[in-house]
């Protein structure tokens, strides 16, 4: 016979039940004092949704244990025991004399032990989270058992999941998918740039394997053969900052100021103005940048237009052209690169803005004009600020996009922009290339992946540096009360 509970007992039992920051807790509490049934679902799954009757549940996670397991012995062990070494029978053609025929061996592929490795340490931890979660989960069962407190049944437990949970089930798919496309090929590139993966050691036919930091220090300047790395990461570096402070800051006060003045009331034909930027952006990118890039060529239609007129106010002789090197010399190319890009990104955050405007604080304007402030005094301490505020974590990402530009750069420059520093291109590099267009470079036509694995690390913590500092800057304080 179940012992008698309160209801208040009954409520401070669901509420410990459903709390999610004592899973640590409850699963020390789960180990140590469980039954039998609780303790042996470590080995079996199973074991304690059995001994409560859920015997769909029991029948599932029996059947998740037994894919674990056939994963670990059909799988997992060609590749994991070979992960210290990254495999170490090279690839080669043997005569076969039974069937008379050239063959290739039984060889290891190294990308293969690393990726497949990778996968298995990730199952691997993710069934110890469902083996942990699961312990938790029957050791409740175990205690409503005791409390006379009702069990669901698989019935009432999908109608959960359709509807107090239903959000877990959305986000199964996606988080599976993040794991699978992200979280993976993450690790992948992070361990790559601990081997010596490159075009020399290049699988299936050529192993690889670990070198530890060297990498790194080639990149950072520890000398030898790659010298010209540390070189070219510290002038590319510096570019690609350079390139994001201006590409962002250019084309947001420059969106902020064209809304404006599309928004001023003394703005004759607004609304064609608008559509003749808007159509900017229906132009696709690819086409508006390789149109542009052969308009500013050494012979293309700018030059041959300055030309033309500088010969007809007589300033050259006739027959002498001018070859201006608008994207092919450093220096000019730099310039030509952030003009073009405001071009292009101006209308982007002209639309941003004009919705930001249009809920400006209007009760705070009109305060500031009857007090006898400017139109710029207005713009400077109300307008500016609010829109800082609202647009914040948009400028963020901005940022973070345009370090990451790849289009403008690698469609403005390929094959027109050909750098003469000699340290530069040894280590594929140019004077315009960001830092991930170098790294495309290096893995798209030198297969060069150990080095370009380096550069995406220093790529993702210069963003996620720059992201964490900006955002807790922006969140900091309560700015939020100013505008409400």
């Amino acid at each position: 016979m179940k012992a008698a509970t309160t209801s208040s007992e009954h409520i401070t039992l669901e509420r410990d039940l459903t709390s999610s920051g004592r899973f640590f807790t409850d699963l020390g509490t789960a180990i140590t004092k469980g039954d039998l049934f609780v303790k042996l679902s470590i080995l079996w799954w199973g074991a304690g949704y059995a001994r409560r009757k859920q015997f769909f549940k029991a029948i599932a996670m029996t059947l998740l244990e037994a894919a674990v397991i056939w994963f670990t012995v059909a799988f997992a062990v060609q590749y994991v025991p070979k992960i210290g070494t990254l495999g170490t029978v090279q690839a080669e053609q043997v005569f076969n004399m039974e069937t008379m025929k050239t063959e290739w061996n039984d060889y290891d592929d190294s990308f293969q032990i690393l990726l497949f490795s990778v996968l298995s340490f990730v199952v691997w931890f993710a069934a110890v989270l469902v083996v942990l979660k699961n312990l938790v989960n029957v050791y409740q069962l175990q205690r409503r058992e005791e409390l006379g407190l009702h069990i669901n049944t698989f019935k009432e437990d999908v109608s959960t999941y359709l509807n107090e949970k239903f959000h877990v089930t959305l986000l199964s798919l996606p988080v599976l998918g993040v794991v699978m496309f992200n979280v993976i090929p993450l690790f992948i590139l992070i361990l790559v740039a601990f081997t010596n993966y490159d075009q020399q050691h290049m699988p299936p036919t050529a192993l690889f394997t670990w070198t530890g930091l060297t990498n790194f220090i080639n990149l950072f300047g520890g000398g030898g053969l790659t010298l010209t790395f540390g070189y070219s990461f510290a002038r590319v570096l510096v570019w690609t900052l350079v390139w994001a402070v201006f590409a962002t800051f250019t084309t947001y006060f420059g969106g902020i100021l064209l809304s404006l003045f599309l928004n001023n009331k003394r703005t004759k034909f607004a609304k064609l103005w608008r559509a003749l930027f808007i159509v900017t952006i229906a132009v696709p990118q690819f086409v508006s940048l390789l149109l542009v890039r052969n308009f500013f060529a050494d012979n293309g239609i700018f030059n041959g237009m300055l030309t033309s007129a500088a010969t007809a106010l007589g300033i050259i002789a006739e027959g002498t052209t001018l070859n201006f090197p608008w994207l092919t010399a450093p220096g000019w190319a730099h310039v030509m690169i952030i003009i073009i890009n405001i071009w292009i990104g101006v209308p982007y955050q002209m639309l941003i803005a004009t919705g930001v405007l249009t809920n400006l604080p209007v009760d705070q304007i009109e305060s500031s004009r009857i007090d006898g402030a400017s139109t710029s005094q207005t713009f400077r301490y109300i307008t500016m600020p609010y829109v800082l505020f609202v647009t914040g974590p948009a400028l963020v990402t901005d940022f973070v996009k345009n370090i990451n530009n790849f289009n403008v750069i690698y469609l403005l420059t390929q094959d027109v922009y050909t750098t003469t520093n000699q340290a530069l291109a040894n280590s594929q590099a140019t004077e315009v290339d960001l830092l991930v267009t170098w790294l495309f470079r290096l893995t798209q036509d030198y297969y060069n992946y150990k080095m370009a694995s380096v550069i995406g690390i220093a790529v993702f913590i210069i963003c996620a540096v720059f992201t964490l500092v900006a955002f807790n800057f922006m969140l900091s304080g309560d700015k939020e009360g100013v505008y409400n």
